[in-house]
Parts: structure tokens; C-alpha cells; sequence
């Protein structure tokens, strides 16, 4: 069975947050930019190792979220 997931999020600088992402990223995974939005594409056969990379993308994302947006808030 294949598992798919898909994860849509905005952010302030959206290229910096998904090229801070890139290399993180397992072959099972694709992270673009359009806009202010970021989308990261999962694909896998087991349902565990979906939910473990989904985890360990959600806790990478935070940081590079939060790397990303303090420069523009030191700009204000």
C-alpha cells in the first residue's frame, strides 16, 4: 500500500524555509516553494516511517521557520 502526505504551510520567506529544508529531506520526500507557501510531499509503503518523517519534518521546519523570520523581525 502506498502512503501519501501532503503538508502545506506560509511563512514570511518561503524559499529560505523550504532551501533550509532541502537537505533534511529524505528520497521519499519533495519540498517546493511558491509564494509564501511551502509544500512537502511524503510518499511511503509503511505507515511508521510516514509518521516518523512527517515528525522529524514538522520539528525541522519550526527552525528553519524560526531562522528565517528573525531577520525580518530585526529589520522592524
Amino acid at each position: 500500500m502506498m502512503i501519501q502526505g501532503l503538508i502545506t504551510t506560509v511563512h514570511t520567506d518561503a524559499p529560505s524555509v523550504a532551501l533550509s529544508l532541502a537537505p533534511d529531506n529524505l528520497g521519499c520526500m519533495t519540498t517546493t516553494a511558491d509564494g509564501s507557501k511551502v509544500t512537502t510531499v511524503i510518499n511511503g509503503t509503511q505507515i511508521r516511517s510516514v509518521i516518523a518523517s512527517v515528525d522529524d519534518y514538522l520539528m525541522n521546519l519550526a527552525i528553519a521557520d524560526e531562522t528565517t523570520v528573525l531577520p525580518h523581525q530585526n529589520r522592524e
